[in-house]
């Protein structure tokens, strides 16, 4: 019933159609990731300020000799959660978003990190689009790794 409301109400709203127009992002999800982020368009600076409140991007810890990149854990948990299970579904649906995860994996990094990683570049990409109002384009997302097909 709940889920009904919300696929009822969502679509009313201004940035509903750039949301849902990000791969992984269904109604659901892109009801919840809007809640969690806000709709003010003043909120966030730039595209590292919504990244740090999504808790999407890492700390780099120095001391000495030593330097160590970690996971940040002060983060908003139901954002986190959004933003990982977007990542997730956007193996799938967008090829850019896989070849980057495949490029991550290929560096040694573990799954969950690379999930990390895409969802970091697409909370980046998210920031972009609603900051022009566009949807979401995949050749502007991933100019590396995007290959179009020859136009017949």
């Amino acid at each position: 019933r709940l889920e009904e409301q919300v696929e009822a109400h969502f679509g009313e709203h201004p940035d509903a159609e750039v949301l849902l127009s990000q791969p992984g992002l269904g109604t659901v999800l892109a009801a919840r990731v809007l809640a969690e982020f806000g709709d003010d368009p003043k909120r966030y600076t730039d595209a590292k300020a919504r990244r740090n409140y999504a808790g999407t991007s890492p700390i780099t810890r120095a001391s000495g000799r030593k330097t160590v990149v970690m996971a940040r854990y002060a983060r908003n948990n139901r954002l986190a959660d959004a933003l990982h299970q977007q990542a997730f579904c956007a193996l799938n649906a967008s090829p850019g978003a896989r070849a980057y995860y495949d490029t991550v994996r290929g560096r040694g990094k573990s799954h969950h990190a690379a999930l990390r990683q895409l969802g970091n570049r697409l909370v980046g990409i998210l920031h972009g689009c609603l900051k022009t109002h566009t949807p979401y384009d995949e050749a502007t997302a991933w100019p590396r790794n995007v290959t179009l097909a020859p136009a017949p």
